[in-house]
């Protein structure tokens, strides 16, 4: 079992993430054609590795609770390291943060003895969670819809359904699955979260969905009359949405500053390709519609980290800023896919090839406009909840007033 090394943080989170950058650079990046290429021995080994020296860098789950085994990074000062670690789909698991959200879920919910079991590992990163929500041919709009089904028969949750999208079933060793659990309840209080281990017998494993060519280990999954004991259950009967939404809006804080991780990434390659390219007798970075992709890019990431900080402000203050993480969901991933579809025009058919990253990074950035909720629905609820607050001479909504809240 691996150990966690930390070096005890005296510096502030601006020292920190300068660490997490220069380590992301120059430790991280050059790994990148390793870990995405087809020798999954050869990546297995360099994640290791890197696993290894970021632990010895004291850089490892920053933001874990220090009663579970983490360093306790303050939410907002954590935020601003989820920036830096985006600028890679390798950094999560490298520096301990993939399953920040699920040990937060365990220590709070689970039973003790689930606890006691995974929550060391999971936290030391020598054992890996998956979360199973989204199911096929089912709108996941609307989650009521959900057809997994869990029923209690002497002591024991039998669960019967298909999931998909489960990420990382393969290396998983639990797997924590929304499923109904309470036929005659209303919508949102039918559904129960439980802790099935992946080795239990009924846990299938259908295939590795390819997302838009690419196989990345979003899984499908079967059940087939899973019988695990009863206290595997998270929280209480019912209480699945719950615990769903507070895991989520924590959850979409980090996806954006970790967009904002990619967005300025495909900033930084798209404006030091303008310098480094001619064209018509001059440098790319003369051209005024080249320019015209620098100053929108710009725009767009200032405006969309202001978003996100003003919402992670909120949350931080106890406030679950609904409105607010609806937008920056919205706002954030378009951003995103329009800052990599520059970077990509700037870089022509070269920006097309696996020659840079920016290839990868489109096709992962068109995926944050559907998980963790599509866009439409996120429009929907804002827009609802704004205009309520007009409906019958209500308080409406002051943006001033709603900044002076965090003062």
């Amino acid at each position: 079992m691996r150990r966690v090394v930390v070096t005890k943080n005296t510096e502030n989170w601006v020292e920190i993430r300068s660490r997490v950058k220069t380590f992301l650079e120059e430790k991280i990046y050059p790994a990148e054609p390793v870990l995405q290429g087809n020798d999954r021995t050869a990546a297995n080994l360099a994640m290791a590795d890197l696993i290894e020296q970021a632990k010895a860098a004291g850089l490892w789950a920053l933001g874990h609770p220090k009663e579970i085994g983490g360093q306790g990074m303050p939410f907002m000062e954590y935020v601003y390291i989820n920036e830096v670690v985006g600028r890679s789909e390798y950094a999560q698991t490298v520096f301990g943060t993939l399953s920040h959200q699920d040990s937060i879920m365990l220590n709070l919910y689970a039973s003790e003895k689930w606890k006691a079991e995974y929550l060391g590992p999971l936290v030391n990163g020598d054992i890996y969670p998956s979360f199973a929500m989204t199911e096929p041919d089912i709108a996941s709009s609307d989650p009521t819809q959900l057809q997994t089904r869990a029923e209690l028969e002497d002591g024991h949750w039998v669960i019967n359904g298909r999931k998909w999208f489960t990420t990382g079933a393969d290396q998983a060793a639990y797997t924590t699955i929304m499923c109904r659990t309470e036929p005659d309840a209303p919508p949102h209080k039918a559904f129960s979260m439980i802790v099935v281990p992946t080795n239990t017998r009924g846990y299938n494993i259908l295939r590795d969905t390819p997302v838009l060519g690419l196989n990345t280990g979003h899984f499908e999954v079967a059940y087939d009359n899973i019988r695990v004991p009863e206290d595997h259950l998270l929280g209480r009967r019912g209480e699945g949405f719950l615990i769903a939404q507070k895991r989520l809006g924590p959850g979409r804080i980090f996806h954006c500053m970790r967009w904002l991780g990619q967005a300025q990434r495909a900033f930084d390659l798209m404006c030091e390709r303008l310098h480094e390219r001619s064209a018509f007798g001059g440098s790319l970075a003369d051209k005024q519609l080249m320019q015209k992709h620098v100053f929108d890019s710009l725009s767009e990431i200032s405006a969309c980290r202001q978003l996100t900080l003003q919402a992670a402000r909120r949350i931080d203050s106890g406030d679950p800023a609904r409105v607010e993480i609806g937008v920056i969901k919205v706002v954030g991933a378009q951003m995103l896919h329009n800052v990599i579809d520059r970077a990509i025009q700037v870089f022509g058919a070269k920006g097309l090839t696996d020659d840079t990253p920016l290839s990868r990074m489109y096709r992962h950035a068109r995926e944050g406009r559907i998980y963790d909720g599509p866009d439409e629905v996120h429009v929907q609820s804002v827009a609802r909840q704004i205009l309520k607050r007009y409906l019958d001479g209500g308080p409406g909504w002051d943006f001033g007033e709603r900044d002076s809240e965090l003062v």
